[in-house]
């Protein structure tokens, strides 16, 4: 599994990272085009049922009754929601912004600042990288050759150090390679 939200590693990426006075932001990058084409087939199933159900639905909406009326409206806001909260997992984006040992979080929705977490750091470089397997790898365990494939290889997760010692989650990634470059590249700063 390649994990949705990535993170540039290098300063070279100019379009996804600012660097400004001894301090560095980095912005996740969007979904691949596939997912956009992937919602537009969602979308579109979504558009057909609601044209599919918009004559029964009105009619049922004016019996008047309070129970049927509540269905209606039920329905609706599901036909209306489900598009709605598609489009806003594939217009979020995550910043972390650090500077020396100041660290912000910031979850964003249409590019709006939905929630931010700030951290104090250990020391600047306090970050640290970890596998993580939360299954028992029955393949590898198994021997064969043949189910080398189907082997169970985790993830790596980015840990930082606050400066009260707590030891909190900061990302993941499924390459190690990435996350390292990550950790070098936020340790600089």
């Amino acid at each position: 599994m390649g994990l949705m939200i990535q993170f540039p590693v290098s300063t070279e990426e100019a379009d996804r990272i600012e660097l400004n006075n001894n301090s560095i932001s980095l912005k996740s990058y969007g979904l691949p085009l596939i997912f956009w084409g992937y919602l537009l087939a969602i979308l579109t199933v979504v558009f057909a049922m609601a044209l599919a159900v918009k004559g029964p639905i009105v009619r049922l909406y004016e019996t008047g009754d309070t129970i049927n009326q509540a269905i209606v409206i039920g329905a609706s806001l599901t036909m209306f929601l489900i598009p709605a909260v598609m489009l806003c997992f594939f217009f979020y984006e995550k910043v972390i912004t650090k500077s020396n040992t100041d660290l912000r979080v910031t979850h964003k929705i249409f590019w709006i600042p939905l929630y931010t977490k700030k951290y104090t750091l250990k020391s600047p470089g306090s970050f640290e990288v970890k596998h993580f397997m939360d299954s028992p790898n029955v393949a590898k365990m198994q021997g064969s050759s043949e189910l080398r494939g189907f082997e169970n290889k985790g993830y790596f997760q980015l840990f930082l150090t606050t400066s009260d010692n707590k030891l909190l989650f900061l990302d993941r990634h499924s390459r190690k390679a990435d996350l390292v470059k990550l950790k070098e590249l936020l340790s600089k700063y």
